[in-house]
């Protein structure tokens, strides 16, 4: 037996994309690991299936390409639009999306809400890792560090990036962001929870500029250059944020189920 899926990507950080409303779709972190290997599956940073859903167009699960299911992905979500849904459901929540981006929610701020394993401000964290210092704390959909540096491109992230995912204060992990500003833009390095270094990461983008702008540092909407391209987020506090950005369909493939 057979399942169709579609391989898509936004800015480079690509996926996998199983529908379940065509049929069943078993899927488990063994199988997402295999499915995500470069070398012997079809290849991608996250693996996703749209399941029905009763309060949306469709139910979205995302696993990570070390088998681990997240809570939610913002490029994913642009490519699922493209595959014409407006409403998807999340383990994060319901979100709404058109042509011209996606609606990704509201931040949270909170330390439990990130979540983190005590107390603290996450405005500014009073904690560090070797340069890497004081960075802010949000969830957008999954949880976020973001710091920001005189130049985003000189940090080994490679490096420091599985060691601030994995470090103690973090019970769910955390996706590492990097950032720094260039003008009116921001220029931003991702060590995603569970993937690794990415073309680009759509929640990502989100934390940052929403980081910068509470901070005050810029004025949404802002341009945030990834590797992989450029997608534009705006926020005000207090509401919520807006994505915008390509999503492209590469090919449908069929895989044994």
């Amino acid at each position: 037996m057979k399942q169709r899926f579609h391989k898509m990507h936004g800015l480079g950080n690509d996926f996998a994309i199983f529908d379940a409303r065509e049929g069943a779709v078993e899927m488990d972190e063994a199988r997402a690991r295999a499915i995500a290997d470069r070398r012997t599956g079809v290849g991608c940073d996250q693996v996703i299936v749209l399941e029905p859903s009763q309060v949306a167009d469709v139910r979205m699960r995302v696993w990570n390409a070390d088998g681990g299911e997240v809570e939610s992905c913002g490029n994913a979500t642009r490519c699922v639009v493209l595959l014409g849904a407006s409403t998807i459901e999340t383990k994060s929540g319901i979100l709404k999306g058109d042509a011209g981006g996606v609606d990704m929610g509201a931040p949270r701020f909170g330390w439990e809400e990130i979540p983190l394993a005590y107390a603290m401000d996450t405005a500014a964290m009073p904690v560090g890792w070797e340069d890497l210092r004081e960075p802010a704390a949000v969830n957008v959909g999954n949880p976020h560090v973001v710091f920001f540096v005189p130049d985003a491109g000189a940090v080994d992230l490679a490096r420091l990036g599985p060691i601030i995912e994995r470090d103690p204060l973090f019970p769910e992990r955390v996706n590492v962001n990097v950032a720094s500003l260039e003008g009116d833009a921001i220029r931003l390095h991702v060590w995603e929870r569970g993937a690794g270094l990415t073309a680009a990461c759509g929640t990502g983008a989100c934390a940052t500029a929403v980081v910068a702008i509470a901070r005050r540092r810029i004025e949404g909407p802002v341009e945030v250059r990834l590797p992989g391209g450029s997608l534009t987020i705006d926020w005000a506090p207090g509401g919520t944020i807006r994505m915008s950005g390509p999503a492209v369909h590469v090919f449908t493939g069929e895989l044994a189920a």
